[in-house]
């Protein structure tokens, strides 16, 4: 077997191989990461994510996932596909769906797993009988803190981590094994004073810097909260139905931001800006068929469907009553009632003769309690701005 320093430069250089843009190695300090994320979980910052407190032993300590866990590899993948201010111009575009930057394309938890394993097969090759585990982040693995402790970067205020060479549009996974390999050193935090990624989130999501309550989070609210989203946050969502990219797209860093080198990142054209009202219009089979493989089709169909006329109700556009209107009511309506419940509130929101006509004819059909109870919020949204107008 080569010496730890020969096999630490051979896995790096099969890392840039892969397409990864950086690979840093760590044997973790527990004490702090763990801490941290009890306090996180004990203010109900998690929200519904109840899947993080269940493993929080898991992730808290390595050693729990892999025996004989020595270190830990922490690899970097850039995915950056255009400058960012194309984020703020997409937001600036009421009519079409905006898309997170990491969910349109290809499902990164599929492309980085599969360059993990040829990692972790590469480091097998050159080390007969040592043991490995790879992880993105749907396991139960703290992978922002051990890419901080392996020196890949260091933890901006908006909570991810930012890169000096890379800004913040970086996929992490890791690497488990039970090798002694050469630890990273951390990096200093290059932050400073600076508050972009704070002062622009629409929801304020961040209580502190370095801090997320994610129940206030565009990306929990359209992709991890399963229900009906809060009334008094729909209006922050704008044309976002799916994730959120403000506070990572002001960071300055990423004017060293590395561009996206793995072509199954490129953005589909469903992802790249699809009118709304063609997105509400799917059908079971249509969503299968745009959003198969893709970090979307984990969320599914309904909860997708349930942003789309949030986003509807934002632009506030007539035009699309008619769409709203098949959603909520008639042979074509939609069979989710979370869909119709949120295209009833899209409706009160546009309040036009055509859009209380479609409300009215729901109100009379309608069985759903939820749905039931958003068709009479939104008519008396529509009485009381007539009342005012007039």
């Amino acid at each position: 077997m080569p010496s730890v320093s020969a096999l630490a430069a051979g896995l790096r250089a099969e890392a840039e191989r892969l397409g990864l843009h950086r690979v840093g190695f760590c044997r973790p300090a527990l004490g702090r990461p763990a801490d941290r994320l009890a306090d996180w979980l004990a203010r109900g910052h998690a929200g519904e994510m109840g899947y993080i407190a269940r493993r929080a032993a898991d992730r808290a300590d390595p050693g729990r996932l892999l025996a004989g866990f020595r270190s830990a590899i922490v690899a970097a993948q850039a995915y950056a596909d255009a400058p960012a201010g194309e984020v703020f111009a997409a937001l600036d575009r009421p009519e079409t769906a905006y898309f997170a930057r990491y969910a349109r394309g290809a499902d990164y938890h599929d492309v980085l797993l599969e360059r993990l394993e040829a990692l972790a097969a590469r480091l097998r090759a050159l080390a007969p009988g040592a043991r490995t585990r790879a992880y993105v982040d749907t396991g139960p693995i703290l992978e922002k803190d051990l890419g901080l402790q392996a020196g890949l970067g260091w933890r901006g205020k908006h909570t991810n981590l930012l890169a000096p060479d890379g800004g913040n549009w970086l996929f992490l996974g890791v690497i488990l094994t039970d090798l002694d390999l050469p630890p990273d050193a951390p990096l200093p935090d290059r932050c400073g004073t600076c508050t972009r990624c704070l002062d622009v989130c629409p929801t304020n999501a961040f209580p502190a810097p370095y801090v997320l309550d994610a129940r206030r989070c565009i990306s929990y609210l359209t992709i991890e909260l399963k229900g009906p989203i809060p009334l008094d946050m729909r209006p922050a969502l704008g044309n976002r139905v799916f994730g959120c990219d403000d506070c990572l797209a002001v960071c300055p860093w990423n004017r060293f931001a590395a561009r996206a080198r793995e072509g199954a990142y490129a953005a589909r054209s469903v992802t790249a800006g699809a009118p709304l009202t063609a997105l509400l219009a799917m059908t079971v089979g249509d969503f299968a068929r745009e959003f198969q493989g893709t970090a979307v089709w984990r969320t599914g169909r309904t909860r997708l469907l349930r942003n789309v006329a949030v986003a509807l109700g934002n632009a506030a556009d007539p035009a699309a009553v008619p769409a709203l209107a098949r959603a909520l009511e008639g042979p074509e309506r939609d069979p989710e009632p979370l869909v119709r419940g949120h295209a009833a509130w899209a409706l009160g929101r546009i309040g036009t003769s055509p859009a209380k006509a479609a409300l009215a004819r729901a109100s009379g059909a309608e069985r759903d309690p939820f749905v039931r109870g958003e068709i009479a919020s939104a008519t008396g949204v529509c009485a009381h701005s007539a009342t005012s107008d007039g």
